[in-house]
Parts: structure tokens; sequence; C-alpha cells
């Protein structure tokens, strides 16, 4: 029931151990498995159990996300890449979870979707692509665009667009050129999510808030620019209106978790009161449920501000909205940061490393 020699033997145990646990049929055979020994390990409560046609998991119980993930590789086959929710999950990239694993094949691959497997067939499959231990994944820009052209609303769009940009893992330029090399269909709402992170929105509140000074009629303010008193950073808030002087926060624990954020929210408070920046401070909640009040409440604000002797400040938007204000020039490769990096890049991180051109047809 058992490979006929140790070698044998120690070529199946590399296998499982490499590909934690995770084996094709193909695999099985060549380590020296003959069909019967195979049958007799998927024999009901047996120490195999099938993950997916021709795949196999070799413990029993529930398999895990990562395992299905490999599988879903496994079966997709040669130069097969993760895409979609599960990529952005390795990337650090807030999304919803998916049941499914979508999988980037090429073009001419003659495979179908099965079980929890949704395969992509695609011309433009990824120069390179990211690695950590066995699973291969998309570039950061590529999994945020195949993510959301499958999305029906603008602020889960917008979401993961603007975490993409605000944890550093692309920039608006790569996402730009995503979009422009990626499908028409299913665009117009990643096409409207980019604009907004380029004019500086970086999350999901911060889009909320746009859009409901959008409704109000209220002026619309700098999102995310750098406020400075010559050549001192004084403070880069959520809104900002510098004809007025006043300054939106939008305060959530998200991101003042740990002390050293809270810290800098306190000292960022006190450099923009000793140079006179009115600040208005919301809660993401406040603005999704008490929507009128806090419009109001900036009216009023604004109106108070008026005739008010203009503050010496620089105000300088933020990078991608200067540069998309004039041209929108795409990029080249994104710039990860974290645990992964990018393919040829000198500064590495962490234990997920680039992939060469395992995805490329």
């Amino acid at each position: 029931m058992a490979p006929s020699t140790r070698s044998q033997r120690d070529a199946l145990g590399r296998i499982l151990e490499q590909q934690i646990d995770v084996i094709t049929r193909k695999q099985a055979l060549a380590a020296g498995l003959t069909a019967h020994a195979l049958r007799h390990r998927l024999r009901p409560g047996g120490p195999w159990r099938a993950l997916l046609p021709g795949v196999y998991v070799a413990v029993t119980g529930t398999p895990t996300t990562i395992q299905q993930q490999l599988a879903a590789m496994l079966y997709a086959g040669r130069g097969s890449v993760l895409t979609g929710p599960a990529a952005l999950c390795l990337h650090h990239i807030r999304a919803d979870s998916s049941d499914l694993v979508d999988i980037l094949v090429p073009a001419t691959r003659q495979r179908r979707d099965a079980a929890f497997v949704r395969l992509h067939r695609t011309t433009r499959m990824p120069e390179r692509s990211w690695q950590l231990g066995p699973l291969r994944y998309a570039p950061p820009a590529r999994a945020v665009g195949d993510t959301v052209r499958g999305l029906s609303n603008l602020r889960d769009v917008r979401a993961i667009v603007a975490d993409a940009v605000q944890r550093k893992h692309c920039t608006v330029q790569d996402l730009v050129a995503e979009l422009a090399a990626g499908p028409g269909t299913g665009s117009g709402l990643f096409r409207e999510a980019l604009a907004d992170v380029a004019d500086g929105i970086r999350s999901a509140a911060e889009g909320d808030l746009k859009d409901l000074l959008a409704r109000s009629g209220l002026p619309m303010p700098l999102f995310n620019a750098k406020v400075f008193a010559g050549k001192e950073f004084i403070a880069m808030p959520d809104g900002w209106w510098p004809e007025f002087g006043l300054a939106v926060e939008v305060d959530s624990t998200e991101w003042h978790l740990s002390p050293e954020d809270h810290a800098n929210t306190l000292a960022r408070g006190r450099r923009m009161a000793v140079h006179q920046i009115n600040v208005l401070r919301v809660t993401p909640r406040q603005i999704r449920t008490e929507p009128a009040q806090l419009v109001a409440e900036i009216r009023a604000a604004l109106k108070g501000a008026r005739g008010r002797r203009p503050l010496n400040l620089r105000t300088v938007p933020s990078r991608e909205a200067a540069q998309l204000a004039g041209r929108a020039r795409p990029s080249g490769s994104a710039r990860p940061s974290g645990s992964v990096r990018p393919s040829g890049s000198a500064r590495p991180s962490g234990s997920a490393r680039p992939s060469g051109s395992d995805g490329a047809a």
C-alpha cells in the first residue's frame, strides 16, 4: 500500500512537506504510489481526501485556507497565479473574503471551474508574481483590479482602492495603468473610485464624507493635503479648507489602535491648535447615521470662518492629485510594502518573495 522503496517514500514526503500536504495525482504516482495504493489512501475514512479533480490533501479534517489556495493553483496548472480577494489578503489589503479562489490562467488553458475554484483566462498574465511559500499571487494593482471589477457597490470598490494606496502597496499611477490595460467591463466603479483616491481619499469613511459634502452643496475640501508653516510640517488633515482655516478629521479607531498612533494624533492636534487651525472631529458612524446634523455643523463652521484673517500657512495637495491634475501617466511596477516585494527590488523584507515570470504564458 506504500511506496516500495525508501527513496520513493522520501520523494512523497518531500512533496507533501513542500506543498503543505497537498498533492496531485500525477505527483503521487510519480513519487512511487501505485494506483491501487492511491485509491486505498482515498477510501472513505482513509488518511487522504480529494479536494478537487486530481488534487488531494493528505490530512483528515477541514483543509486550511492556504491548502485550498494551493490546491486551486495545482488544479489550474503550470503558471497559474492567485488573484482577487485571496491575493489581496496575502498583500494585507483589506477586502471581504470569498468562498471562491480566483486563479489567473493563460487564455489557451483548457480547464473548467471546479468546486471552489474560479478560473480567469487571460492574455494578460502577470510578468511577475509575488510568492509566499508554495503560493504565487498577482501584483497588488492587478489583484485590486481583478477584485473590484466584480463588485457593484462604489463604497466597497473605493475602500479597497483606498486601502491599497493608503498602505503603500501600490500607487495611484499603478492603478491607473491597471485600469487602462484591463477590460472595460466592470471598470466604471473602478474608474470613479480611482478618481476619488487620486483626490486624496484614503478610506471608506473619507469617501462617505466626500459623498455627503457633494450632496450638501458645501464647498469641497482638499483631502489629505499637507499643511506647512514655512518649512515646518503641521499636519495632513483628512479634509482641509485652506481659505477658511478649517480642517475635518475622521476619527476611526482603525488607525489609532496603538499608543504610538494615539500619541501622534495628539501631537498633530497640538500643532494645528498652535497655528490656529479650527478642527472638526467626526466619526465614521456620525457620517453614516447623523448626516444632516454633521452637514449643519460644517456649514456653521464655514460660515463662522468667513471674513477670518487668512492663516499664514502653505498647502500642498496630495501627490497623486497634483500628478493627475495635469496628466495621468501609467507607471511601472507596483511598490509593495510590508512582507512582500517585487521581483528585482533591492529592499527585501519579510518572508514573502517575488517570483520571476512564472505567470507568463
